[in-house]
């Protein structure tokens, strides 16, 4: 899909504030309120707006912890990543699973309360996965910068 420059600035502008209403997206886009909701329109149908979702700060809700974990694979099992990818979608403290290729297989983002509540999820639920050869925990200490956007 072809995106021009008033499609640029209006996913601009709502990246730079996502909970602008949409009239003040509109005038700050410099488009009428009709050609805003056409064009987000056109942008939905084409994939290039994936979804509009609720960024909740888990640390406001108690979540203190937050742990990245990268897997190697046992690979002799030719269903190993899907049993292990399927079993991991089923631990409900997962927030996130994402494959690569090299020497990690799978990272798995958890969240926990505190520590006494991560090492219950890291025994009971992540040592328990299937067809783990190595694992490797990453705690995360702070975000310097987290952003879903390039310059458009």
């Amino acid at each position: 899909m072809q995106i021009d420059d008033t499609d640029r600035r209006i996913l601009r502008h709502w990246l730079a504030e996502p909970a602008l209403d949409r009239a003040a997206l509109a005038d700050r886009a410099g488009v009428t309120p009709a050609t805003l909701w056409r064009r987000l329109d056109r942008l939905r149908g084409a994939g290039v707006i994936r979804s509009e979702t609720a960024v909740i700060d888990w640390r406001a809700l108690g979540y203190e912890v937050e742990v990245s974990l990268r897997f190697t694979l046992d690979k002799t099992n030719p269903r190993a990543f899907d049993e292990f990818i399927a079993a991991a979608r089923e631990v409900p403290e997962v927030i996130g699973i994402e494959t690569f290729l090299g020497r990690v297989d799978v990272r798995l983002n958890v969240l926990a309360r505190d520590m006494v509540h991560w090492t219950g999820i890291y025994r009971d639920r992540i040592l328990t996965l299937p067809h783990i050869a190595e694992v490797e925990a990453l705690m995360l200490v702070s975000t310097i910068k987290e952003s879903g956007g390039l310059p458009l």
